[in-house]
């Protein structure tokens, strides 16, 4: 955010780690002894986590993951929602291109990148206002999103952002959707992705292998109603995706560490430091990877928003016209650039775990590895012309992504991002590395 207009720009929270079951490393000094993690890479206050229980899946989650390999239901009948959130790739791309071409050639370009579906059932609904620091639930709605003071955003700092006021939750990267289900029907009707629309996808529905079994679930309204039957089918995938414990493994090797079983090696416990300390990459002011008291894992992201001014990717299409640009929150709605351009260019902070699989990152897509990401983070004010084209006067095109009058917006507060030119950068090289190590410990297994 701009220090000139601090007290015109909302803000975002951060979750209290005073509620929490064990500290992050700069809280973790307790009066018996440390939580760092130990010399020898051991967790000296392992904790017993609350879990998904693997049970079998019900008969509605077998027929919704019939209905996420079925290709037949988009446009080219060619698209299945496995081919973008591949189950061998965590539920995300393997590939390395910015966004996923569709549409009925199979020719379009999608406007972002496409986020993994793992660990999505956790976020709350989307809203604004005062952020609870105990709670994974959406804050309480408030009517005035202006006139406070933001408060600094740290891994360590609670009460300097308690009174911060958040846009949370919501799935996709402008949070425009609330569940799975009404999450399912972006990319299902898009043009530019599945191509299909209500009419083709009940026709699916009523004459697949898996028509008898929903039909059978959905009762007389699911025979009687056609639409009813749809509804049933996008519960199907929701229910899919919330009973598969694929979508939310929780087993890692960081997991491992987090109950006592696992230790870092010097280079993951150096990144995990690294990570939480808010003078350096301050990752987990943002990324929370501290056990809630309810004993829920962390999924390292707090579910909110932020506006890092990420570079314009040319190779979208899109991005072509100097006239378009994608301002993520307050495009969520037709009349967001007004009513909420406090929140233009914010885009939703994804979780990390599986971090280190991606190939794209950034709602755009626009650096294709966690090195590019992490010297962006430590450099972008710093060395600016190593991630923005200059003009043709020569001069560096900073933020070029986001118009000059949402500029206010962006988060030039909170470390790493809160450097100036000729200081030295909140991670060195080595830091930077250490740090992808440890991300390295947040893939499942």
């Amino acid at each position: 955010m701009s220090n000139l207009s601090r007290s015109m720009q909302p803000v975002l929270g951060c979750i209290s780690l005073l509620t929490l079951l064990w500290a992050t490393p700069v809280l973790a000094q307790a009066g018996t002894g440390s939580c760092l993690p130990a010399s020898d890479g051991s967790n000296p206050c392992p904790v017993e986590m609350l879990k998904p229980k693997v049970q079998p899946l019900s008969q509605m989650a077998l027929i919704g993951k019939q209905i996420f390999n079925d290709p037949l239901l988009s446009g080219s009948g060619k698209l299945s929602c496995a081919s973008c959130h591949e189950p061998t790739n965590h539920y995300a791309p393997s590939g390395d291109s910015p966004v996923f071409s569709g549409g009925i050639q199979l020719n379009k370009q999608g406007r972002r990148a496409i986020p993994t579906l793992t660990y999505a059932e956790r976020r709350p609904n989307f809203s604004i206002g005062l952020d609870d620091p105990t709670s994974e639930a959406a804050p309480a709605i408030v009517a005035n999103v202006g006139g406070a003071e933001r408060g600094g955003k740290s891994a360590t700092n609670n009460a300097a952002s308690a009174g911060n006021l958040v846009p949370q939750g919501g799935l996709f990267w402008d949070g425009r959707a609330d569940t799975l289900q009404q999450q399912v029907l972006g990319p299902l009707y898009d043009p530019a992705e599945m191509a299909s629309s209500p009419q083709k996808v009940i026709e699916r529905i009523s004459n697949a292998p898996y028509t008898a079994d929903l039909k059978q679930l959905a009762g007389i309204a699911g025979q009687a109603s056609p639409s009813f039957l749809l509804a049933e089918a996008m519960f199907a995938l929701a229910r899919y995706q919330i009973e598969d414990p694929a979508f939310h493994r929780y087993n890692s090797k960081f997991d491992g560490w987090l109950e006592g079983r696992e230790s870092f090696t010097p280079i993951e416990r150096a990144g995990y430091l690294a990570f939480n300390d808010p003078q350096k990459g301050n990752c987990a002011a943002c990324h929370i990877d501290t056990v809630s008291g309810n004993r829920l894992p962390p999924v390292f992201t707090d579910h909110q928003y932020e506006a890092l001014g990420a570079p314009r990717n040319m190779q979208i299409t899109m991005n072509h016209d100097p006239a378009y640009f994608d301002l993520g929150v307050c495009d969520r709605q037709p009349d967001g650039r007004t009513t909420l351009s406090l929140y233009c260019g914010m885009f939703a902070t994804p979780t990390l775990r599986n971090s280190a699989t991606r190939h794209v990152f950034f709602h755009n897509g626009v650096f294709h590895s966690l090195e590019e990401v992490l010297n962006f983070y430590a450099l972008r004010d710093l060395e600016p012309s190593r991630f923005y084209p200059r003009g043709k006067n020569k001069k560096v095109q900073k933020y070029n992504d986001i118009p000059d009058k949402y500029r206010q917006n962006l988060d030039t507060l909170d470390a790493p991002f809160d450097r100036k030119a000729g200081e030295k950068p909140a991670m060195t090289e080595d830091e930077r590395a250490a740090i992808i190590a440890f991300l390295k410990t947040l893939t499942d297994r």
